[in-house]
Parts: structure tokens; C-alpha cells; sequence
């Protein structure tokens, strides 16, 4: 009878193991159902892959909430986008999933290139943006109809870039991370703010902002005070404005207000009524973003957005603040893959270079277009 209650433990031992092994494969599959869980969405942006989980050793090192970081890619800055996210995946140990939004040309290339050994334990998804969306919105000048990039307008479309999140990223591709990005994801957003970015005025860089361009980071250095429209709004004209390059959103919020249809709105005014200023510090995408969130907004640490890096104010940083800085933007004419940018090496340590070498030809171009 021992050897018989012996076998008896022998089996019930075995099917524990085996229901246990089951369980977790089950939990496994779930999870792997789970991230594979984009559905389609109005927008026409189609997911078009992701990546399976990391392997096991590192899903243990991350911690498990996800952390939904949006950034756009168009070809020729494609290289920017790969240093930014090797820069986060690096500085963190949490599970940060990208959304690469891009358009279909482009898909291959950056496939290709995100294949590198250097790249294969970032979480991502690829998504196709379409240009339509942008029809009536946007004025296209038949002469320069290759200044419109359809990208720079995907940081409106968030809920449907992220539409299981709650909050997300976004960031420019002209950025370099140095600390923990899961420290800008927890910055606190006030109740009925959709979202938090940088203010000019208050922030650490405009110390060294370039003389002459007063007007830059207020309100009426991007929208035009001689129109009834604009005026009617009675928003000061020396409010600060805010650098829309990196910000934080809070997901619930921005459905609830509706912000997409709200910026939508001011664009397709901006066609016929041309509310936006003309001494324009070059961003278009940004005075809708002005009037939608006019005292509606939340502030990120300056450290989180240390800009003016392409401009040639940046060459006044030291380089202990450099250091210092949590996250470095090269907004402004010198980007850091033309190397005449200020600290083009810090972002030159996390670049990965092109498989096609295209990049690389980009890259030599813009050096002997800034030479000039």
C-alpha cells in the first residue's frame, strides 16, 4: 500500500505540474492575444505590425506598465526617430511601447533598419498615417507643395494613434532622452487638463534665447492679432507660448473635450481666413495648438524639454547643463545628424546607422547645405 500511496503522489504531483505549465501557457497566449490587440480605426491608420513580447529574462527586468510613447518618422529624418528611441529604451526599465507613425513609403525602410541586433528589444508598433485627413485643413501652396509634411500633424490624432491608453508621449523626432522617461510620464496633469507641455517664458533654455526674436514665445508671434477671429478669442498677446516638440496627454481628457475636432476646427479656419502670423517661427502645427489649450494646460519640468539645441543659442549651453538636462531637443535649423548642431556627439552616441546607407547621403547633403 506505500508503493501504492507513493504513486498517488508520484501522479497528483505530475498533474499539478502539468496544470501549472498549462496555466502559464495560457497566460502567455493571452498576453500575446492582448498585444496583439489593435483593432482598425476611423483614421485609416492601419497598425501594420508589432513586435512579440521581449524574451522572458528582460520582461522580468521591465516593469510591466506600459508606457505608450508616440513619434513620427518621415524618411528623410529617419535616423533622427531610431537615435530618440534607442536614447529612451536605454534610460528606462520600463516597458515602453513606441508607435512609429509614418507614411507607406516608408514602412520597408524602417522595418529594415529597427531589424538591427543594436534595436531588437524595442516594443513597437508601425502606423501607416493618411495624408487625407488632411485635406481642407492645411493650405497647399502649389509652389512649395513638398513644404507640407503630413507627419508633423499626427501629434493631433492621438487617440486614435494609442486607442487603448489612457496617457501617452509624444515626442519630435530631434530629441535625445538622458533619464528615466517614465518620470515625465507620471508628471501630474491638473484635473480637466488634456495635456502638459513647456512653457516658453518660464523655462530654463529661454535664458538663452536668440535676441531679436521677442515675439517667438508669445501668443502673437504665432497667430494673427489683426483678424476679428483671433480677437474675439481674448487671449492676451503676450501670453507665453508653448513648444509642442514634447508633451504629455492625458488620453480620457482629450476625448472627453474633443481636442482633435477643436484643433481640426482651427485649421480649416486658418484656410480661409489665414489667422496664423506671418513671422511664423516655422511651425504650423503649432498656433491651433495655442488657442485649443490657452490657460487649459498643465507644465513638464524645463529639464524634460532643454531646446533651442538647433539654433545657434544652443551653442551658449555649458556642458554640465547638457549633462544635466533630462531631455535634449535640437528644434531650430542645425539638426544633430548634420553635425554642425551644438553637441551633435551626445546625440551621435545613440545613433544606429542606416542598413541602406540612404541616411547617410541625407546626412552629407545637409552638412554642405549649413557650410554654405
Amino acid at each position: 500500500s506505500s508503493k501504492f500511496s507513493v504513486n498517488i503522489s508520484i501522479l497528483i504531483v505530475a498533474v499539478v505540474i502539468f496544470l501549472l505549465v498549462l496555466h502559464h501557457n495560457f497566460l502567455g497566449l493571452s498576453d500575446f492575444l492582448k498585444r496583439e490587440l489593435s483593432d482598425s480605426n476611423p483614421l485609416g491608420l492601419q497598425p501594420i505590425d508589432f513586435i512579440p513580447a521581449a524574451p522572458q529574462r528582460l520582461a522580468d527586468e521591465r516593469h510591466d506598465k506600459e508606457i505608450s510613447v508616440v513619434i513620427a518618422a518621415s524618411d528623410e529624418r529617419l535616423g533622427g526617430a531610431i537615435a530618440a528611441m534607442n536614447s529612451i529604451y536605454h534610460h528606462t526599465r520600463s516597458n515602453v511601447v513606441f508607435h512609429i507613425v509614418t507614411l507607406n513609403d516608408t514602412v520597408e525602410h524602417l522595418r529594415l533598419w529597427l531589424s538591427n541586433p543594436a534595436l531588437k528589444n524595442l516594443r513597437y508598433r508601425i502606423l501607416d498615417f493618411d495624408p487625407r485627413v488632411l485635406e481642407g485643413k492645411v493650405q497647399v501652396d502649389p509652389q512649395k507643395a513638398d513644404t507640407l509634411k503630413p507627419l508633423t500633424f499626427a501629434r493631433f490624432y492621438l487617440p486614435s494613434l494609442v486607442p487603448h491608453a489612457e496617457k501617452a508621449i509624444y515626442v519630435d523626432d530631434d530629441i535625445i532622452v538622458q533619464d528615466d522617461i517614465l518620470e515625465l510620464y507620471n508628471t501630474p496633469l491638473k484635473p480637466g487638463h488634456a495635456a502638459a507641455f513647456s512653457d516658453d517664458c518660464d523655462s530654463t533654455t529661454n535664458k538663452v534665447a536668440v535676441r531679436g526674436a521677442g515675439n517667438q514665445y508669445n501668443y502673437i508671434g504665432f497667430l494673427d492679432y489683426k483678424k476679428e477671429t483671433i480677437r474675439k478669442l481674448a487671449m492676451k498677446a503676450n501670453t507665453c507660448s508653448f513648444n509642442p516638440g514634447v508633451f504629455v496627454a492625458n488620453l480620457t481628457e482629450w476625448k472627453l473635450q474633443n481636442i482633435t475636432k477643436q484643433l481640426e476646427k482651427w485649421m480649416a479656419l486658418n484656410v480661409v481666413e489665414e489667422l496664423y502670423s506671418r513671422t511664423l517661427a516655422g511651425s504650423i502645427t503649432t498656433p491651433p495648438l495655442l488657442i485649443v489649450f490657452y490657460k487649459q494646460h498643465s507644465s513638464i519640468d524645463p529639464m524634460w524639454n532643454v531646446r533651442h539645441l538647433g539654433s545657434s543659442a544652443g551653442k551658449r549651453y555649458s556642458p554640465q547643463f547638457v549633462k544635466a538636462a533630462k531631455l535634449l531637443h535640437w528644434n531650430g535649423h542645425f539638426k544633430p545628424w548634420g553635425r554642425t548642431a551644438s553637441y551633435a556627439e551626445v546625440w551621435e552616441k545613440w545613433y544606429v546607422p542606416d542598413p541602406t546607407g540612404k541616411f547617410s547621403l541625407i546626412r552629407r547633403h545637409s552638412e554642405a547645405y549649413e557650410a554654405k
